[in-house]
């Protein structure tokens, strides 16, 4: 009798840092283990090997910013039985998200010296605004345990565990003073998903967001904070500016913001 087939993982990149990437290979025991209950088929961040599709689980880091990423997200949605998303590049456009709001070709005009050489979107969006995905990861890089969570639950045909609520219940598991009530400083944390185990303000600084938006945030009433902290309205748009710029409700409140 024929061994049963492993699911084969493929993992890709599209415009991001490789952050993500590098949480995979981060993971260590926990990969090894992965490792044994899949065939990663391709992921060139690690290997040489190119196994061919289609694939069971395709890992995507980075958003859309060119054409030839539009049509190359397409043919991997077509091989992919399972399409996760991971980052906040892929989930929501990624801090290169910020030239939504300018024009590109400026910039290009500006840096390159062959500026007609440059073939490039307008906007940078998340990989959901063109194909169909199974799951989104957000981080800034990943929880590589929500990787592993994600990863298990897929293979086991089962329902993902990663946290919903705001970074501010991690704040209160670890026992960490909200820095906004103790000490007036500006944190995201009320409105941000959480997965960092409250990373920033256990060292006494705000949060920066790198989760993007909780599953209900109120990113409004949360500026209203801000303003009494004596934020500014250009505080508050940076702010919200950041890694998760083109999450919805973050995009919203940095608009309300503007100007």
């Amino acid at each position: 009798m024929s061994k049963k087939q492993k699911p084969k993982l493929a993992v890709w990149k599209f415009a991001s840092c490789d952050g993500c990437q590098l949480s995979i290979l981060d993971c260590e025991d926990e990969l090894l283990a992965i490792a044994g209950e899949v065939e990663i088929a391709y992921f060139p961040e690690a290997s040489r090997a190119m196994g061919s599709g289609p694939y069971d689980i395709s890992l995507v880091e980075g958003s859309i910013t060119t054409p030839h990423d539009g049509e190359r997200i397409h043919k991997i949605r077509r091989i992919s039985k399972t399409l996760i998303t991971i980052g906040a590049c892929a989930t929501s456009g990624g801090i290169q998200a910020l030239r939504n709001w300018k024009d590109v070709r400026e910039y290009t005009r500006i840096v390159y010296p062959n500026p007609k050489y440059i073939e490039t979107l307008q906007k940078s969006t998340p990989i959901a605004d063109h194909v169909f995905v199974d799951f989104e990861l957000r981080g800034c890089p990943v929880n590589k345990m929500q990787l592993v969570e994600v990863l298990s639950a897929y293979l086991h045909g089962r329902k993902p565990n990663t946290p919903k609520y705001s970074v501010c219940v991690e704040c209160k598991r670890r026992g960490t003073t909200c820095v906004m009530v103790a000490s007036g400083t500006p944190c995201l944390g009320p409105a941000t998903q959480a997965g960092c185990n409250a990373l920033c303000p256990a060292y006494n600084r705000g949060c920066f967001g790198c989760f993007g938006p909780a599953e209900s945030p109120n990113p409004r009433a949360l500026s209203e904070q801000w303003a009494a902290l004596g934020a500014s309205s250009a505080d508050i748009m940076h702010a919200f500016r950041s890694f998760n710029a083109y999450a919805e409700a973050f995009r919203r409140e940095s608009e309300a913001h503007e100007g």
